[in-house]
C-alpha cells in the first residue's frame, strides 16, 4: 500500500511539476514572446491592424506636417510625405512590400494607435468580430518632432548643390533636439516612387538608403584635432604657455614624414595658433607626447567606441584604435583624424555640441511629444544629459580656439557677420578602391559664441579642403537657423 501512495506521490509531483512549467511557459510567452511577435513590422496581422487605423501625421517642431495619410479603402492607405527625398533619411517610411525604416519604424506603435497592444487583447478582438478585425474609424498618434523644416530644407539644397555625396546634422547644444538630419544622395519614400525605383534604388552603388548621417563612417580629419587638443588640455601642463617650431612637417625616418597640408611651414606657434592653423606636426607631436591610452580615453569619453545613448536613431559605433608605443607614425595619425579613426557626422556634431554646452553632452533626440487624435499629451521628452564630458574651462579654451578657426584661420568661410560662428575644419585623405581620392571636406562648428543655439557638423565626400564646400554649407545652415 505504502509503495502505491509513494507512488502516487510521485505521479501526482510530475503532474504538478509540468503544470507549473506549462503557467511558467504561457506567462513568459504573453509578457516577453507575444509582445515582439505581435510587434514584428513583417506581421500580416500587424499590417492588417496598421491599416484599419489611419496612420498619425508627422509633424516639425512648428506643427507643419510632413506626413499626411489618407483612406483608400477600408483596409487600405496612402502614406504621403509632403517633403519627399528632402525628410527621407530621418523620417523613414512605412510600405507593406518593403517595411518600415526611419522614425516610422521607431514609433510605429504611437503612430499606429497600437502602443499597448497585447496579445491578448488582439485575441480578445478576434473573437468578438468572429475571427476577422473589425474596420474603425480610427487615428493613430500624432509625432511634433524636433526638426526645423526651414533648417532641413535649407542642409538638404545646400549639399544637393554641391553634387556630392554627404550628409548634415544640426543640432540644439542645449538640449540635444535634433534641428535637421540630411544624407546625400537620398530617394522619394512615397509609394508609387518606391514601388517604380526599388530595384534602380537598391542597385545604386552609391548607396541612397544609407543614411550617412548616423550610419556613415568617415575618417574625421583635423576635425579630429578638437579631441586632441581637448586631450592636451587636460593632460599636459602649462600647454598653453608653449611654443611650437613647426617646420612643415613631423619626420619619424628617412622615409615618411607627416607633412602639413599643402606643405605649409607654419614656424615658431603658440598652441591656439597649431590649432586655428590646423598644423599636422605639432598635433602628430601631441599625439605621440599623450601617447595612445590618454587619446584613446579622450576619445572614448566623447562616445568612440561606444553606443552613443539617443532617442528616434540609431547611431553607428565611432572609432578610435589601439595601438602599442612603438607605432608611433599611427599614433601621430590618429591624433589628427588619420590612420583607423572613422566617426559619423552625428558623433562630430555631438562633439561640438558639447563644448557649446560648456562641456555637457546631451542626449539627441527626435521627437518632442506625443499627441493623441483627441489632442491629449500622451508623452513628452525631458532633455538628457549623457555626461559632462570635458569642464567648462577647457571648454571655454576650445571655444576661443575655434572662433579663431573662423576668423583667422581655415575656417573663414563659415563666417556670419554678427553671429560669431566657431568652428573646426577638416580634410580626410582617404582611399576608393585601393588608390588614393579626392580628400573628404568636413566642418564642425557652432553658433553664437556667445549662447550657441546651433551645433553643427558637415562632411562632403571626396569635397576636397574643409574650409571650403564643407564650411560654405555650414554657414548656411546656421543662417537658416538664426536669421529668420
Amino acid at each position: 500500500m505504502n509503495d502505491i501512495s509513494i507512488g502516487i506521490k510521485k505521479v501526482l509531483f510530475v503532474f504538478l511539476l509540468l503544470f507549473v512549467v506549462v503557467i511558467s511557459y504561457v506567462a513568459y510567452f504573453e509578457i516577453y514572446v507575444a509582445p515582439k511577435i505581435v510587434n514584428n513590422t513583417d506581421n500580416k496581422r500587424l499590417w492588417a491592424k496598421r491599416n484599419e487605423v489611419l496612420r498619425g501625421t508627422i509633424y516639425d517642431r512648428n506643427k507643419v506636417a510632413l506626413t499626411k495619410s489618407s483612406r483608400v479603402n477600408t483596409l487600405t492607405q496612402n502614406r504621403e510625405y509632403t517633403g519627399g527625398a528632402v525628410f527621407a533619411h530621418v523620417l523613414g517610411y512605412v510600405n507593406p512590400n518593403y517595411g518600415i525604416t526611419g522614425l516610422e519604424a521607431k514609433y510605429d506603435q504611437y503612430l499606429m494607435g497600437a502602443n499597448d497592444l497585447s496579445i491578448s487583447q488582439y485575441l480578445q478582438e478576434l473573437i468578438a468580430n468572429k475571427g476577422s478585425v473589425k474596420p474603425e474609424d480610427k487615428k493613430g498618434d500624432d509625432l511634433i518632432t524636433t526638426l526645423d523644416s526651414n533648417v532641413q530644407k535649407q542642409a538638404y539644397n545646400l549639399l544637393a548643390n554641391s553634387g556630392k555625396r554627404g550628409a548634415v546634422v544640426a543640432l540644439n547644444p542645449k538640449t540635444g533636439e535634433i534641428l535637421a538630419m540630411v544624407s546625400a544622395p537620398s530617394f522619394d519614400p512615397n509609394d508609387s516612387a518606391l514601388t517604380k525605383e526599388w530595384k534602380s534604388i537598391n542597385s545604386d552603388k552609391n548607396r541612397p538608403l544609407l543614411n550617412r548621417a548616423v550610419s556613415g563612417l568617415y575618417p574625421p580629419g583635423s576635425t579630429f584635432k578638437t579631441v586632441t587638443a581637448i586631450s592636451a588640455l587636460e593632460n599636459i601642463g602649462g600647454i598653453m604657455n608653449q611654443t611650437f617650431n613647426d617646420t612643415g612637417g613631423l619626420r619619424f625616418n628617412s622615409k615618411y614624414v607627416l607633412s602639413n597640408f599643402d606643405g605649409e611651414v607654419l614656424g615658431n606657434i603658440s598652441f591656439k595658433d597649431a590649432y586655428v592653423h590646423s598644423s599636422n606636426q605639432v598635433f602628430g607631436t601631441l599625439g605621440l607626447n599623450l601617447g595612445n591610452n590618454k587619446l584613446k580615453k579622450t576619445a572614448e569619453d566623447f562616445y568612440f567606441n561606444k553606443d552613443i545613448p539617443s532617442d528616434g536613431i540609431v547611431i553607428d559605433k565611432s572609432r578610435f584604435p589601439t595601438y602599442a608605443s612603438n607605432e608611433q607614425g599611427n599614433i601621430a595619425q590618429s591624433a589628427i583624424g588619420q590612420s583607423q579613426d572613422l566617426a559619423t557626422p552625428m558623433q562630430m556634431a555631438l562633439i561640438a555640441s558639447t563644448i557649446a554646452n560648456n562641456g555637457v553632452m546631451m542626449k539627441p533626440h527626435l521627437v518632442n511629444s506625443v499627441i493623441s487624435s483627441t489632442g491629449n499629451t500622451i508623452m513628452t521628452y525631458n532633455p538628457e544629459s549623457i555626461g559632462t564630458i570635458t569642464t567648462p574651462q577647457v571648454a571655454a579654451t576650445m571655444k576661443e580656439f575655434m572662433r579663431g578657426v573662423v576668423t583667422d584661420g581655415t575656417g573663414v568661410n563659415a563666417d556670419i557677420s554678427g553671429l560669431n560662428v566657431c568652428g573646426k575644419t577638416g580634410t580626410a585623405d582617404h582611399q576608393d578602391e585601393g588608390s588614393n581620392a579626392n580628400p573628404h571636406s568636413w566642418f564642425i562648428g557652432f553658433a553664437p559664441m556667445e549662447d550657441p543655439k546651433i551645433a553643427v557638423a558637415v562632411i562632403v565626400e571626396d569635397g576636397g579642403q574643409g574650409g571650403i564646400q564643407a564650411a560654405k554649407i555650414a554657414s548656411g545652415v546656421i543662417k537658416a537657423s538664426l536669421l529668420k
